[in-house]
């Protein structure tokens, strides 16, 4: 009886081993594309990822508050945080899904969303991530997707969750005006555009 118990007990220290490791072989990306209520929602729709959070990153004071943000002081733009198994996907593959699902070219603006705390900011980890960023970029202009690009390159340095109320923002309030005028229309665009990669 008691060497079934032991077993028992490291069948399971065994798997909770096994959680934890797969726990740490997730990785994270971090992008700017301005409101990331549609930022957050449109990665949330891509195979791999696990989990998508919305808050702020980019700026000069410690963990901001959204009307800090939106006074265009702090430097910080809306930005979101990509958990997701690289097994499934790749950075590679997230850096096209920026690209392609918002406007590069647009200085401090997406859409109606006006200010540096709606800029397009790609954030690296790596010398790897910033050369796949800049190879993207590369091939936009060489193909003349766009004549400019105005996207910045940053070392990711530090991402402060924004407030609970924006978590999720579009699956609670999907009649929110805003909702279905700016993100919908662009979420829409983004699903079918990237159907391979869609959960």
């Amino acid at each position: 009886m008691l060497n079934k118990f032991f077993i028992f007990l490291l069948l399971i220290s065994f798997n909770i081993e096994n959680i934890h490791s797969e726990k740490q072989e997730l990785s994270k990306a971090y992008f700017a594309s301005g409101c990331f209520w549609c930022v957050e929602s449109i990665y949330e729709n891509l195979k791999g990822v696990v989990e998508v959070n919305s808050g702020y990153s980019g700026g000069n004071i410690e963990d901001p508050s959204y009307s800090q943000v939106m006074s265009g002081k702090t430097g910080h733009a809306e930005t979101i945080e990509v958990i997701y198994d690289s097994k499934i996907i790749n950075f590679q593959t997230l850096v096209q899904v920026f690209f392609g699902s918002h406007d590069p070219s647009t200085l401090n603006r997406q859409g109606p969303d006006v200010g540096t705390q709606y800029r397009s900011i790609a954030f690296f980890n790596s010398e790897n991530e910033k050369q796949i960023i800049e190879n993207e970029i590369k091939i936009l202009l060489k193909n003349r997707t766009y004549n400019k690009i105005t996207t910045e390159i940053e070392p990711f340095k530090k991402f402060y969750i924004a407030e609970d109320y924006h978590q999720d923002y579009k699956k609670k309030n999907p009649y929110d005006l805003y909702i279905m005028r700016v993100s919908a229309p662009r979420i829409n665009k983004f699903k079918m555009d990237f159907k391979d990669v869609l959960k």
